[in-house]
């Protein structure tokens, strides 16, 4: 399995790299920190002799820095099987300090940083007819959370660019994944101060996450414990479902904004 896989220097894009090298993929990393992407090859190569895994410094939101990345991935491993775009950031947002950056940044990252992946892989794939777009959406897309609009708006649009993408690309042999995992102990999640309830760990998530895709799933959710109510908080009319919200979460957020949801 040849993968290409955004965000890879720590957190659950690491846990996703260990989990794919210790099945025997061909991985390339692709990330900011190029310390920590070569620290984390070396790492990987040291436990898995012959494994063959490429550090790519670069940013998502570069969209021609992706495409070079990924074109260079696919000429050392003679194709792509699989492109996981997992990078991700979450930003919270008061009215009171609204700010439109914060949004544009966080849907740079989390959405567009998907699809300029997605632009890049896909020509090699429908040439092929065959590999898989797995992107690392939230369970946060199923609705607006207090506090958390830049985060759950990225999401929401990338779950539901990757719902129309599934119906173009039926009968091209070219499958999609649509990931929403519920809270994952990762650098983003430690900042939080708010009780997260059936936190994974990332080497829990990645075993999830890549049993899914190998299964062909449309969309892996875990744990169902979480994400199961909250599909189903989504469903509810609109009215009620904000009085869940606000009465379970808008007063403690206004008495401590440190406590500021949702992070993947």
């Amino acid at each position: 399995m040849r993968v290409w896989i955004s965000g890879a220097s720590s957190g659950l894009g690491e846990a996703l790299a260990r989990e794919l090298t210790s099945r025997g993929a061909r991985i390339a990393l692709f990330a900011r920190r190029e310390d920590r992407l070569a620290a984390l090859r070396d790492s990987i190569q040291a436990a898995h002799a012959g494994v063959e895994v490429i550090a790519q410094k670069g940013d998502v939101r570069d969209r021609a820095r992706v495409r070079e990345a990924v074109s260079e991935a696919e000429s050392r491993f003679g194709g792509l099987d699989v492109l996981l775009a997992n990078a991700g950031i979450g930003e919270s947002l008061l009215p009171e300090s609204f700010d439109a950056a914060i949004v544009e940044e966080v849907m740079a990252v989390n959405y567009l940083g998907a699809v300029y992946g997605i632009e890049a892989a896909l020509p090699g794939m429908l040439s092929r007819r065959s590999g898989t777009i797995a992107c690392v959406s939230s369970i946060s897309a199923v609705r607006g959370l207090p506090a958390s609009g830049p985060y759950c708006a990225s999401k929401a649009a990338l779950t539901t660019f990757l719902e129309s993408l599934r119906l173009d690309l039926r009968g091209t042999g070219v499958k999609v994944v649509t990931v929403s995992p519920g809270f994952i102990r990762t650098p983003l999640t430690d900042r939080n101060r708010f009780p997260m309830p059936f936190l994974q760990t990332p080497e829990r998530a990645a075993r999830i996450i890549i049993d899914g895709i190998l299964a062909g799933k449309r969309e892996v959710h875990f744990p169902k414990r979480l994400t199961v109510p909250l599909k189903l908080l989504g469903c509810l009319p609109g009215s009620l479902s904000d009085l869940i919200l606000a009465v379970s979460l808008g007063k403690k957020y206004r008495k401590d904004p440190g406590i500021l949801p949702f992070r993947k």
